[in-house]
């Protein structure tokens, strides 16, 4: 892939209350100058599941490959494109307990989302004060309770 590819920084946060049930996802993007914030939000879902869609649409937002700083609270999601998802596809989406994968069909969406891009993922911990992990985590809890759920 060339090294000129235009850089984007991404924060991206989801969460529920209670997990399961309402949860809202968060993306922020920037390149250069400008930025994007995207959100969303879901009656009936987990942590994990608004973790994974805001990495995928955040990701599926780009029109064009880039080389991506992506950063995230969630070690289920750096764990699994840096660590996991390799075995998963080798085992046909299926564990190292040869159980089917939790969240599949978001997994297989978002390798399709980071295929096009070079992306470092990079983990922030949640709630310390890192600026934009915080804006994120107010979008994405803005658009939960958006749902009229608390």
């Amino acid at each position: 892939m060339p090294e000129d590819l235009p850089i984007v920084e991404i924060w991206t946060d989801g969460g529920c209350r209670p997990n399961p049930g309402p949860g809202g996802w968060a993306a922020i993007l920037r390149h250069g100058a400008h930025e994007r914030e995207l959100s969303g939000a879901e009656a009936e879902t987990t942590n994990n599941r608004m973790e994974l869609t805001a990495a995928i649409m955040a990701l599926e937002a780009l029109k064009r490959p880039c080389r991506v700083l992506l950063h995230t609270d969630s070690e289920y999601l750096r764990n699994g494109m840096e660590r996991w998802i390799k075995g998963w596809v080798r085992n046909n989406w299926r564990n190292a307990a040869r159980e089917p994968v939790k969240n599949a069909e978001l997994w297989q969406r978002l390798l399709a989302a980071a295929a096009p891009h070079q992306i470092e993922w990079r983990w922030v911990r949640g709630h310390a004060g890192d600026p934009m992990n915080e804006r994120a985590d107010a979008l994405a809890s803005a658009a939960r309770r958006q749902l009229g759920q608390g």
